[in-house]
């Protein structure tokens, strides 16, 4: 399957989570081993040289990262909400365009050094990946590369991560 093919499978949900959102929903896409398999590999093949870990942000970019790390034979960094790590190396709150909400790393999982690319579904506000990258960051990693499914554009996210880092977005809406 070809990746416009793929990203054709994107549902639109109006008015979901709440009244005036449009949601792109990928589960369509996850659903079709031709699509997930098409977006997998675009991904990878965007990835700049010398990336060594896939740092993936809960939930779903756990999905798209899980099947890059595999594809491209690179360890996993699973980046979580509170509560669901026994070991904790760093955590982060920030803001959302609702609230806030908190990121955790793993310890011992992310080393000094270490090339990284983020991983997640979509690229909005830029807060989930600027927070990640926050991460990567003080643990002496480095992030080299965002890589998401969908940006939307019209938020601008990218204008908050790390200057220089280049972003992937497969479909941008």
């Amino acid at each position: 399957m070809n990746l416009d093919r793929a990203l054709g499978l994107v549902r639109e949900v109006p008015d979901f989570p709440e009244p005036g959102v449009l949601f792109r929903d990928l589960s369509p896409v996850l659903a079709d081993a031709a699509a997930f398999r098409a977006v997998t590999d675009a991904m990878v093949a965007a990835l700049p040289p010398g990336i060594d870990t896939v740092v993936a942000i809960e939930a779903r970019g756990f999905l798209f990262g899980a099947a890059m790390a595999v594809t491209a034979g690179l360890g996993l960094v699973a980046v979580r909400k509170p509560g669901k790590l026994p070991a904790v190396a760093d955590r982060v709150t920030y803001a959302l365009e609702y609230g806030t909400a908190t990121l955790e790393l793993p310890a011992d999982t992310l080393a000094p050094g270490a090339r990284v690319v983020v991983v997640d579904d979509v690229l909005a506000t830029g807060g989930t990946v600027e927070a990640t990258a926050g991460l990567v960051a003080r643990a002496g990693a480095h992030t080299d590369a965002v890589a998401v499914v969908i940006e939307l554009a019209g938020l601008n996210g990218r204008s908050r991560l790390p200057g220089g880092v280049p972003v992937t977005a497969l479909l941008t809406v």
